[in-house]
Protein backbone atom coordinates (compact mmCIF):
# COMPACT_ATOMS: atom_id res chain seq x y z
CA UNK A 1 0.00 0.00 0.00
CA UNK A 2 1.30 3.33 -1.11
CA UNK A 3 1.39 6.52 1.35
CA UNK A 4 -1.66 7.60 -0.69
CA UNK A 5 -3.80 4.44 -0.59
CA UNK A 6 -6.77 4.47 1.97
CA UNK A 7 -7.30 2.76 4.75
CA UNK A 8 -10.39 1.04 3.69
CA UNK A 9 -13.51 2.03 1.00
CA UNK A 10 -16.84 2.21 1.69
CA UNK A 11 -19.18 0.92 -0.74
CA UNK A 12 -22.98 0.84 -0.26
CA UNK A 13 -22.01 1.20 3.65
CA UNK A 14 -19.54 -1.88 3.63
CA UNK A 15 -15.80 -0.97 4.24
CA UNK A 16 -13.76 -2.82 2.53
CA UNK A 17 -10.17 -3.28 3.55
CA UNK A 18 -7.22 -1.66 0.59
CA UNK A 19 -5.53 -4.92 -0.82
CA UNK A 20 -1.44 -4.96 -0.23
CA UNK A 21 -1.54 -7.55 -3.06
CA UNK A 22 -4.31 -7.99 -6.09
CA UNK A 23 -7.87 -9.35 -4.64
CA UNK A 24 -10.00 -11.39 -7.13
CA UNK A 25 -12.97 -12.81 -7.11
CA UNK A 26 -14.23 -15.08 -9.60
CA UNK A 27 -17.82 -16.20 -10.44
CA UNK A 28 -17.94 -19.76 -12.12
CA UNK A 29 -21.79 -19.62 -13.14
CA UNK A 30 -24.19 -22.39 -12.01
CA UNK A 31 -21.16 -24.23 -10.16
CA UNK A 32 -23.77 -26.27 -8.64
CA UNK A 33 -20.71 -27.60 -5.44
CA UNK A 34 -20.93 -31.50 -6.78
CA UNK A 35 -19.19 -30.26 -9.86
CA UNK A 36 -15.89 -29.63 -7.58
CA UNK A 37 -16.47 -32.61 -5.55
CA UNK A 38 -16.53 -34.66 -8.71
CA UNK A 39 -14.15 -33.33 -10.28
CA UNK A 40 -11.86 -33.23 -6.96
CA UNK A 41 -12.29 -36.97 -7.02
CA UNK A 42 -11.53 -37.54 -10.64
CA UNK A 43 -7.76 -36.07 -9.81
CA UNK A 44 -8.45 -33.38 -12.15
CA UNK A 45 -8.29 -30.14 -10.13
CA UNK A 46 -4.76 -30.68 -7.78
CA UNK A 47 -4.92 -26.59 -7.31
CA UNK A 48 -8.45 -26.53 -6.22
CA UNK A 49 -7.51 -29.24 -3.79
CA UNK A 50 -4.62 -28.07 -2.36
CA UNK A 51 -6.61 -24.15 -1.86
CA UNK A 52 -9.24 -26.31 -0.18
CA UNK A 53 -6.97 -27.76 2.35
CA UNK A 54 -4.87 -24.80 2.75
CA UNK A 55 -7.32 -22.10 2.82
CA UNK A 56 -10.78 -21.67 3.81
CA UNK A 57 -13.90 -23.76 2.66
CA UNK A 58 -17.09 -22.38 3.53
CA UNK A 59 -21.02 -23.02 1.53
CA UNK A 60 -22.50 -19.52 0.77
CA UNK A 61 -25.82 -18.34 -0.21
CA UNK A 62 -26.97 -16.63 -3.40
CA UNK A 63 -29.62 -14.29 -4.01
CA UNK A 64 -33.01 -15.32 -4.90
CA UNK A 65 -33.80 -15.44 -7.43
CA UNK A 66 -30.93 -17.70 -8.42
CA UNK A 67 -30.31 -16.15 -11.71
CA UNK A 68 -27.33 -14.62 -13.13
CA UNK A 69 -28.17 -10.89 -13.30
CA UNK A 70 -28.83 -10.12 -9.57
CA UNK A 71 -26.11 -12.68 -8.26
CA UNK A 72 -23.33 -10.97 -10.21
CA UNK A 73 -24.68 -7.28 -9.28
CA UNK A 74 -25.16 -8.88 -5.69
CA UNK A 75 -21.40 -9.78 -5.92
CA UNK A 76 -20.05 -6.53 -8.04
CA UNK A 77 -21.95 -4.10 -5.08
CA UNK A 78 -21.55 -6.05 -1.71
CA UNK A 79 -25.51 -5.84 -1.31
CA UNK A 80 -28.82 -7.82 -2.66
CA UNK A 81 -31.45 -6.70 -5.21
CA UNK A 82 -33.52 -4.56 -2.69
CA UNK A 83 -29.95 -2.33 -2.85
CA UNK A 84 -28.62 -2.51 -6.51
CA UNK A 85 -32.27 -3.20 -8.01
CA UNK A 86 -31.43 -5.75 -10.36
CA UNK A 87 -33.65 -8.28 -9.30
CA UNK A 88 -33.41 -10.30 -12.98
CA UNK A 89 -32.03 -10.82 -16.45
CA UNK A 90 -35.36 -9.17 -17.84
CA UNK A 91 -37.97 -6.79 -15.93
CA UNK A 92 -41.47 -6.17 -16.68
CA UNK A 93 -43.07 -2.25 -16.57
CA UNK A 94 -47.25 -2.59 -15.77
CA UNK A 95 -46.86 1.02 -16.32
CA UNK A 96 -45.99 0.85 -20.16
CA UNK A 97 -46.87 -3.05 -21.12
CA UNK A 98 -43.04 -3.29 -21.87
CA UNK A 99 -41.05 -6.11 -21.08
CA UNK A 100 -36.97 -5.50 -21.31
CA UNK A 101 -33.58 -6.82 -20.29
CA UNK A 102 -32.00 -5.65 -17.60
CA UNK A 103 -28.90 -5.05 -18.91
CA UNK A 104 -29.04 -1.12 -18.93
CA UNK A 105 -26.69 0.81 -16.10
CA UNK A 106 -30.26 3.02 -16.15
CA UNK A 107 -31.60 0.01 -14.16
CA UNK A 108 -28.59 -0.07 -11.31
CA UNK A 109 -29.56 1.68 -8.04
CA UNK A 110 -26.01 1.31 -6.50
CA UNK A 111 -22.33 1.96 -7.25
CA UNK A 112 -20.30 -0.70 -7.78
CA UNK A 113 -17.56 -2.36 -5.61
CA UNK A 114 -15.48 -1.26 -8.56
CA UNK A 115 -16.59 2.28 -8.69
CA UNK A 116 -15.50 2.71 -5.40
CA UNK A 117 -12.08 1.38 -5.64
CA UNK A 118 -11.43 2.84 -8.80
CA UNK A 119 -12.79 6.73 -7.22
CA UNK A 120 -10.16 5.89 -4.26
CA UNK A 121 -7.05 5.07 -7.17
CA UNK A 122 -7.02 1.70 -7.22
CA UNK A 123 -6.57 -0.36 -10.75
CA UNK A 124 -9.69 -2.32 -11.66
CA UNK A 125 -10.42 -5.18 -14.24
CA UNK A 126 -12.99 -6.77 -14.74
CA UNK A 127 -13.68 -9.51 -17.27
CA UNK A 128 -17.15 -11.08 -17.71
CA UNK A 129 -17.86 -14.04 -20.39
CA UNK A 130 -21.30 -12.65 -21.99
CA UNK A 131 -21.73 -9.06 -22.88
CA UNK A 132 -25.17 -8.94 -21.50
CA UNK A 133 -23.33 -8.20 -18.01
CA UNK A 134 -20.50 -5.61 -19.59
CA UNK A 135 -22.18 -2.27 -19.31
CA UNK A 136 -23.68 -2.85 -15.52
CA UNK A 137 -20.56 -4.17 -14.07
CA UNK A 138 -17.84 -1.60 -15.36
CA UNK A 139 -21.12 1.34 -15.14
CA UNK A 140 -19.07 4.42 -13.21
CA UNK A 141 -15.81 3.51 -14.17
CA UNK A 142 -13.41 5.71 -16.78
CA UNK A 143 -10.89 4.45 -18.74
CA UNK A 144 -8.53 7.72 -19.29
CA UNK A 145 -6.26 7.36 -17.09
CA UNK A 146 -5.27 3.74 -17.51
CA UNK A 147 -6.56 2.72 -14.05
CA UNK A 148 -9.50 0.63 -15.28
CA UNK A 149 -10.49 -2.55 -17.86
CA UNK A 150 -13.68 -3.93 -18.52
CA UNK A 151 -14.58 -6.28 -21.57
CA UNK A 152 -16.40 -9.38 -22.44
CA UNK A 153 -15.24 -12.58 -23.99
CA UNK A 154 -17.99 -12.25 -26.12
CA UNK A 155 -17.25 -8.90 -27.72
CA UNK A 156 -13.55 -9.27 -27.23
CA UNK A 157 -12.49 -8.16 -31.04
CA UNK A 158 -14.59 -4.60 -30.64
CA UNK A 159 -13.22 -3.23 -27.60
CA UNK A 160 -11.70 0.17 -27.27
CA UNK A 161 -9.34 2.05 -25.26
CA UNK A 162 -12.00 4.94 -24.40
CA UNK A 163 -15.12 2.43 -24.20
CA UNK A 164 -13.16 -0.68 -22.31
CA UNK A 165 -9.62 0.19 -20.92
CA UNK A 166 -8.17 -1.66 -23.73
CA UNK A 167 -7.91 -1.69 -27.42
CA UNK A 168 -9.07 -5.29 -29.58
CA UNK A 169 -8.92 -7.85 -26.69
CA UNK A 170 -8.76 -10.19 -28.86
CA UNK A 171 -5.93 -9.41 -30.28
CA UNK A 172 -4.25 -8.37 -26.93
CA UNK A 173 -4.27 -11.80 -26.12
CA UNK A 174 -3.55 -13.80 -28.77
CA UNK A 175 -7.12 -15.38 -29.15
CA UNK A 176 -9.86 -15.51 -31.54
CA UNK A 177 -13.52 -14.52 -29.88
CA UNK A 178 -15.14 -18.04 -29.28
CA UNK A 179 -18.68 -19.06 -30.15
CA UNK A 180 -20.89 -17.88 -27.46
CA UNK A 181 -22.46 -21.27 -26.45
CA UNK A 182 -19.14 -22.62 -25.47
CA UNK A 183 -16.98 -23.56 -22.71
CA UNK A 184 -14.33 -21.41 -24.80
CA UNK A 185 -16.06 -18.08 -23.90
CA UNK A 186 -15.47 -18.65 -20.05
CA UNK A 187 -11.74 -20.16 -21.07
CA UNK A 188 -11.56 -16.62 -22.56
CA UNK A 189 -12.17 -15.28 -19.17
CA UNK A 190 -9.43 -17.30 -17.21
CA UNK A 191 -6.78 -16.42 -19.98
CA UNK A 192 -7.59 -12.79 -19.79
CA UNK A 193 -7.27 -12.88 -16.27
CA UNK A 194 -3.95 -14.56 -15.97
CA UNK A 195 -2.44 -11.77 -18.42
CA UNK A 196 -4.36 -8.91 -16.50
CA UNK A 197 -3.03 -9.65 -13.43
CA UNK A 198 0.66 -9.91 -15.09
CA UNK A 199 0.59 -6.82 -17.13
CA UNK A 200 -2.34 -4.44 -15.67
CA UNK A 201 -1.80 -5.57 -12.29
CA UNK A 202 -4.86 -4.39 -10.82
CA UNK A 203 -6.12 -4.33 -7.21
CA UNK A 204 -9.21 -5.41 -7.35
CA UNK A 205 -10.20 -7.84 -10.56
CA UNK A 206 -13.47 -9.56 -11.10
CA UNK A 207 -13.43 -12.65 -13.47
CA UNK A 208 -17.18 -14.22 -14.13
CA UNK A 209 -18.16 -17.16 -16.76
CA UNK A 210 -21.09 -18.41 -18.44
CA UNK A 211 -22.76 -21.57 -17.54
CA UNK A 212 -23.70 -23.16 -21.01
CA UNK A 213 -21.23 -26.12 -19.94
CA UNK A 214 -23.60 -26.41 -16.57
CA UNK A 215 -26.82 -26.26 -18.26
CA UNK A 216 -25.92 -28.99 -20.62
CA UNK A 217 -23.66 -31.19 -18.19
CA UNK A 218 -23.89 -33.14 -14.84
CA UNK A 219 -21.46 -32.84 -12.42
CA UNK A 220 -18.99 -35.91 -12.97
CA UNK A 221 -19.99 -35.57 -16.93
CA UNK A 222 -16.82 -35.61 -19.01
CA UNK A 223 -17.64 -32.35 -20.51
CA UNK A 224 -18.21 -30.88 -16.87
CA UNK A 225 -14.86 -32.34 -15.29
CA UNK A 226 -13.03 -31.22 -18.62
CA UNK A 227 -13.84 -27.47 -17.68
CA UNK A 228 -13.13 -27.87 -14.60
CA UNK A 229 -9.89 -28.94 -14.97
CA UNK A 230 -9.61 -26.38 -17.36
CA UNK A 231 -10.32 -24.12 -14.55
CA UNK A 232 -8.35 -25.07 -12.43
CA UNK A 233 -5.28 -24.52 -14.76
CA UNK A 234 -5.87 -20.73 -14.60
CA UNK A 235 -6.84 -20.87 -11.01
CA UNK A 236 -2.86 -22.57 -10.29
CA UNK A 237 -1.53 -19.38 -12.21
CA UNK A 238 -3.69 -16.73 -10.73
CA UNK A 239 -2.91 -18.48 -7.58
CA UNK A 240 1.03 -18.59 -8.07
CA UNK A 241 1.05 -14.75 -9.06
CA UNK A 242 0.65 -14.19 -5.50
CA UNK A 243 -3.26 -12.72 -5.87
CA UNK A 244 -5.89 -13.50 -3.30
CA UNK A 245 -8.55 -15.51 -4.55
CA UNK A 246 -12.10 -15.90 -3.35
CA UNK A 247 -13.73 -18.62 -6.04
CA UNK A 248 -17.66 -18.59 -5.81
CA UNK A 249 -20.76 -18.84 -8.17
CA UNK A 250 -23.98 -17.05 -8.89
CA UNK A 251 -26.32 -19.78 -8.39
CA UNK A 252 -26.29 -24.08 -8.71
CA UNK A 253 -28.16 -26.04 -11.21
CA UNK A 254 -30.19 -28.91 -11.14
CA UNK A 255 -32.07 -31.41 -13.26
CA UNK A 256 -35.22 -30.00 -14.27
CA UNK A 257 -36.76 -32.61 -16.57
CA UNK A 258 -38.81 -36.10 -16.49
CA UNK A 259 -37.12 -39.84 -16.52
CA UNK A 260 -37.74 -39.39 -20.57
CA UNK A 261 -35.64 -36.14 -21.11
CA UNK A 262 -37.79 -33.91 -21.55
CA UNK A 263 -38.82 -30.95 -19.63
CA UNK A 264 -40.74 -30.52 -16.35
CA UNK A 265 -42.81 -27.45 -16.57
CA UNK A 266 -45.72 -25.95 -14.54
CA UNK A 267 -46.89 -23.41 -16.65
CA UNK A 268 -47.90 -20.88 -14.62
CA UNK A 269 -49.71 -18.31 -17.81
CA UNK A 270 -51.94 -21.36 -19.18
CA UNK A 271 -52.79 -21.60 -15.27
CA UNK A 272 -54.13 -17.94 -14.83
CA UNK A 273 -55.56 -17.67 -18.56
CA UNK A 274 -57.52 -20.96 -17.17
CA UNK A 275 -58.56 -19.28 -14.21
CA UNK A 276 -59.18 -15.84 -14.72
CA UNK A 277 -59.35 -15.41 -18.62
CA UNK A 278 -56.86 -14.92 -21.32
CA UNK A 279 -53.82 -12.60 -20.40
CA UNK A 280 -55.74 -10.85 -18.05
CA UNK A 281 -52.62 -11.97 -15.44
CA UNK A 282 -49.40 -11.64 -16.78
CA UNK A 283 -46.30 -14.17 -16.00
CA UNK A 284 -43.33 -13.04 -15.91
CA UNK A 285 -39.87 -15.18 -15.96
CA UNK A 286 -36.82 -13.31 -14.83
CA UNK A 287 -34.25 -15.93 -16.13
CA UNK A 288 -35.36 -14.38 -19.47
CA UNK A 289 -31.94 -13.03 -21.42
CA UNK A 290 -30.78 -12.97 -24.97
CA UNK A 291 -29.05 -16.57 -24.53
CA UNK A 292 -32.04 -18.81 -24.29
CA UNK A 293 -31.26 -22.04 -26.43
CA UNK A 294 -29.48 -23.92 -23.33
CA UNK A 295 -32.73 -23.58 -20.93
CA UNK A 296 -35.20 -22.17 -23.44
CA UNK A 297 -36.46 -19.42 -20.61
CA UNK A 298 -37.18 -22.35 -18.19
CA UNK A 299 -36.30 -21.54 -15.09
CA UNK A 300 -37.51 -21.93 -10.43
CA UNK A 301 -38.68 -18.91 -10.70
CA UNK A 302 -41.87 -16.82 -11.46
CA UNK A 303 -43.73 -13.27 -10.60
CA UNK A 304 -47.07 -12.65 -11.61
CA UNK A 305 -48.83 -9.51 -12.34
CA UNK A 306 -52.88 -9.25 -11.42
CA UNK A 307 -55.53 -7.32 -12.15
CA UNK A 308 -56.71 -5.13 -9.56
CA UNK A 309 -59.92 -7.11 -9.06
CA UNK A 310 -58.53 -10.24 -8.70
CA UNK A 311 -58.52 -12.43 -5.54
CA UNK A 312 -54.85 -12.76 -4.62
CA UNK A 313 -55.03 -15.37 -1.62
CA UNK A 314 -57.53 -17.25 -3.57
CA UNK A 315 -54.99 -17.56 -6.41
CA UNK A 316 -52.40 -18.18 -4.24
CA UNK A 317 -54.13 -21.11 -2.31
CA UNK A 318 -54.82 -22.35 -5.87
CA UNK A 319 -51.22 -22.29 -7.02
CA UNK A 320 -49.74 -24.18 -3.69
CA UNK A 321 -51.71 -27.21 -4.96
CA UNK A 322 -50.12 -27.79 -8.08
CA UNK A 323 -47.51 -30.11 -8.03
CA UNK A 324 -43.95 -28.86 -8.49
CA UNK A 325 -44.82 -25.58 -7.16
CA UNK A 326 -42.46 -25.24 -3.79
CA UNK A 327 -43.35 -21.63 -2.54
CA UNK A 328 -45.96 -19.07 -3.42
CA UNK A 329 -45.72 -16.18 -1.52
CA UNK A 330 -47.35 -12.47 -1.67
CA UNK A 331 -45.37 -9.51 -3.07
CA UNK A 332 -44.74 -8.09 0.18
CA UNK A 333 -43.50 -10.87 1.71
CA UNK A 334 -41.40 -12.44 -0.85
CA UNK A 335 -39.12 -8.34 -1.09
CA UNK A 336 -39.03 -8.65 2.53
CA UNK A 337 -37.62 -12.70 2.41
CA UNK A 338 -35.61 -12.22 -0.38
CA UNK A 339 -34.33 -8.55 -0.16
CA UNK A 340 -36.27 -7.67 -3.65
CA UNK A 341 -37.20 -3.84 -5.04
CA UNK A 342 -40.53 -4.38 -4.72
CA UNK A 343 -41.56 -1.76 -7.93
CA UNK A 344 -40.18 -4.35 -9.56
CA UNK A 345 -41.53 -7.68 -8.38
CA UNK A 346 -45.35 -8.65 -9.04
CA UNK A 347 -48.15 -9.46 -6.90
CA UNK A 348 -47.40 -13.02 -6.71
CA UNK A 349 -44.15 -14.43 -6.62
CA UNK A 350 -43.75 -18.71 -7.45
CA UNK A 351 -40.65 -20.81 -6.92
CA UNK A 352 -40.69 -24.55 -8.47
CA UNK A 353 -39.27 -27.79 -6.97
CA UNK A 354 -35.81 -28.98 -7.13
CA UNK A 355 -36.56 -30.84 -10.50
CA UNK A 356 -39.36 -28.71 -11.54
CA UNK A 357 -39.39 -25.46 -13.75
CA UNK A 358 -42.15 -22.59 -14.11
CA UNK A 359 -42.78 -21.27 -17.57
CA UNK A 360 -45.65 -19.33 -19.01
CA UNK A 361 -47.25 -20.66 -21.95
CA UNK A 362 -46.19 -24.15 -23.41
CA UNK A 363 -46.82 -22.42 -27.19
CA UNK A 364 -44.58 -19.14 -26.24
CA UNK A 365 -41.46 -21.78 -25.82
CA UNK A 366 -38.90 -23.04 -28.04
CA UNK A 367 -37.14 -26.21 -26.86
CA UNK A 368 -36.08 -27.45 -29.73
CA UNK A 369 -32.30 -26.25 -29.58
CA UNK A 370 -32.10 -28.41 -26.23
CA UNK A 371 -29.90 -31.17 -26.94
CA UNK A 372 -29.27 -32.30 -23.52
CA UNK A 373 -32.21 -32.68 -20.91
CA UNK A 374 -33.11 -29.66 -19.30
CA UNK A 375 -30.79 -28.44 -15.98
CA UNK A 376 -31.63 -24.94 -15.07
CA UNK A 377 -31.97 -22.70 -11.79
CA UNK A 378 -33.48 -19.75 -10.52
CA UNK A 379 -34.97 -21.38 -6.93
CA UNK A 380 -33.96 -22.20 -3.39
CA UNK A 381 -32.65 -25.70 -3.97
CA UNK A 382 -29.77 -23.61 -6.42
CA UNK A 383 -28.91 -20.91 -4.24
CA UNK A 384 -26.05 -23.33 -2.15
CA UNK A 385 -22.69 -22.28 -4.04
CA UNK A 386 -19.21 -22.77 -3.20
CA UNK A 387 -16.98 -20.08 -1.12
CA UNK A 388 -13.43 -20.94 -1.43
CA UNK A 389 -10.63 -18.62 -0.15
CA UNK A 390 -6.73 -19.26 -1.38
CA UNK A 391 -6.17 -18.12 2.78
CA UNK A 392 -7.34 -18.76 6.31
CA UNK A 393 -10.04 -16.79 7.43
CA UNK A 394 -10.90 -18.53 11.04
CA UNK A 395 -13.94 -16.14 11.62
CA UNK A 396 -15.54 -16.69 8.14
CA UNK A 397 -19.03 -17.32 8.71
CA UNK A 398 -20.86 -20.34 6.58
CA UNK A 399 -24.40 -20.14 4.91
CA UNK A 400 -27.17 -18.82 5.46
CA UNK A 401 -24.96 -16.03 7.19
CA UNK A 402 -21.98 -16.03 4.37
CA UNK A 403 -23.52 -14.86 1.13
CA UNK A 404 -21.86 -15.24 -2.19
CA UNK A 405 -21.97 -11.38 -2.28
CA UNK A 406 -19.56 -11.22 0.36
CA UNK A 407 -16.55 -12.44 -2.02
CA UNK A 408 -15.30 -9.25 -2.30
CA UNK A 409 -15.45 -8.16 1.47
CA UNK A 410 -12.99 -11.32 2.15
CA UNK A 411 -11.07 -11.22 -0.83
CA UNK A 412 -9.71 -8.01 -0.09
CA UNK A 413 -9.65 -9.26 3.56
CA UNK A 414 -7.37 -11.81 2.56
CA UNK A 415 -5.67 -9.51 0.42
CA UNK A 416 -5.21 -7.13 2.80
CA UNK A 417 -3.19 -9.64 5.67
CA UNK A 418 -0.74 -10.48 2.81
CA UNK A 419 2.61 -9.36 1.96
CA UNK A 420 3.66 -8.49 -1.26
CA UNK A 421 6.00 -11.39 -2.72
CA UNK A 422 9.55 -10.41 -2.79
Amino acid sequence: MNQMSPITVNANGRDYQWPKVPAIAICLDGCEPAYLDAAIEAGLMPTLKRLREQGTVRTAHSVIPSFTNPNNLSIATGRPPAVHGICGNYLYNPATGDEVMMNDPKFLRAPTIFKAFYDAGAKVAVVTAKDKLRALLGHGLAYDDDRAVCFSSERADTTTKAANGIDNASKWLGRRVPEVYSAELSEFVFAAGVKLLKEFQPDVMYLTTTDYVQHKYAPGAKQANDFYAMFDTYLGELDALGAAIVVTADHGMKPKHRADGTPDVVYAQDLFDEWLGKDIARVILPITDPYVVHHGALGSFATAYLPPHADRNAIMDRLRKIEGIELVLGREDACRRFELPEDRIGGIVMLSSENKTIGTSEHRHDLAALDEPLRSHGGLSEQAVPFITNRVLPDQPDAPDLRNFDAFYYAVMAAAQTEKKA
